[in-house]
């Protein structure tokens, strides 16, 4: 890899810590592959959402291997992991934690809940009433729990991972918008080509595909990517495509909630994300236009007209990437 400079500062060390970036991810994304079959953009996109310091929402039909790509990926890093079953009757104190009295020290405990963990895997989030949902609000954003006053932190990294069928099957309550905005990015599944589904029978039709999937990596390892990706220049024009991209939506007419200022946050963090896993200690507009459905589209309300002639916000966001200009090279 070239060594050159960004504004004025060397980028040796940059460009070692992006071959060791390379190498720890390159071994995660091998891992995951191993299981899920045929989908090497949406393992991409989940390794992108881990570098990215953020969350991955999964949305998808019964069956398209939603939880299995969620377990692959909490399983190929040597971390602690929890998973959660949504269901209707599941309380806020089922993920959090609770406080409990200890007879023998006659004093409070706080047990902790399955969201201490550095991955929590979220089976079927949009089962859950509202108010369990919003659990997550704080853990997911701030990186801590607060428990009848006291707040506990969150050791990094801390990723949650979480599957919903889609809002039109029973039994299913739709996410908030202050939850979906919570979400790095949403990828669905779809189902898998005949030649990846012959192999899953060939190779999966006896046991189960995690079975052999051992860890290739550690929480350190993935702290120790964080902080690379973190460096990833980020040049102003490219900056001020991301907020055009989003505050497009906001005056968009088919849209009735356009993205929020925390969606260009994420946008940009996850676009030196992506960058890092080219080896590249720099972002693209090319980063940005890949991400921006992922990213931005679940955060979208569409208007009443748009539903009804069926113009999805997926559609919105892949519009405004051709129709917006993009920065010159070197600005």
């Amino acid at each position: 890899m070239a060594v050159g400079t960004h504004d004025g500062e060397p980028v040796m060390e940059a460009a070692a810590g992006l071959d060791d970036l390379a190498r720890v991810a390159g071994a995660i994304r091998r891992a995951v592959e191993s299981v899920v079959e045929g989908k090497a953009s949406a393992v991409r996109l989940a390794l992108t959402v881990l570098l990215a310091e953020g969350h991955l929402l999964i949305e998808d039909v019964p069956g398209v291997g939603k939880t299995l790509l969620a377990k692959a990926l909490a399983r190929s890093v040597d971390c602690s992991v929890r998973r959660v079953q949504f269901t209707p009757d599941l309380l806020p104190s089922d993920i959090t934690g609770v406080s409990a009295y200890d007879q023998e020290l006659r004093e409070f405990e706080f047990k902790p809940g399955p969201v201490f963990a550095n991955i929590v895997v979220g089976d079927e989030i949009n089962r859950a009433s509202p108010k369990t949902q919003s659990a997550l609000l704080e853990c997911m954003e701030e990186r801590q729990v607060t428990v009848d006053g006291t707040t506990y932190p969150l050791e990094p990294p801390f990723m949650v991972v979480a599957t919903q069928n889609p809002v039109e099957m029973e039994g299913t309550y739709p996410l908030p918008e202050a939850q979906r905005d919570r979400f790095t990015a949403r990828i669905s599944m779809g189902y898998p080509d005949p030649a990846a589904e012959l192999e899953m029978l060939d190779v999966h039709g006896g046991r189960s595909p995690l079975d052999g999937l051992a860890a290739v990596a550690d929480a350190a390892d993935v702290r120790r990517l964080i902080s690379v990706v973190r460096g990833t220049h980020v040049a102003p024009s490219v900056r001020q495509y991301a907020i055009d991209l989003v505050t497009a939506t906001r005056a968009h007419p088919d849209l009735r909630l356009g993205a929020s200022p925390r969606a260009t946050l994420h946008l940009v963090r996850a676009a030196r994300a992506y960058a890092a896993l080219d080896e590249r200690d720099y972002v693209l507009p090319d980063d940005l236009q890949d991400l921006a459905v992922p990213v931005l589209a679940h955060r979208l309300l569409p208007t009443a007209e748009a539903r009804m002639e069926r113009r999805r916000p997926e559609h919105v966001v892949a519009d405004l990437v051709k129709r917006l200009p993009v920065p010159a090279p070197g600005k």
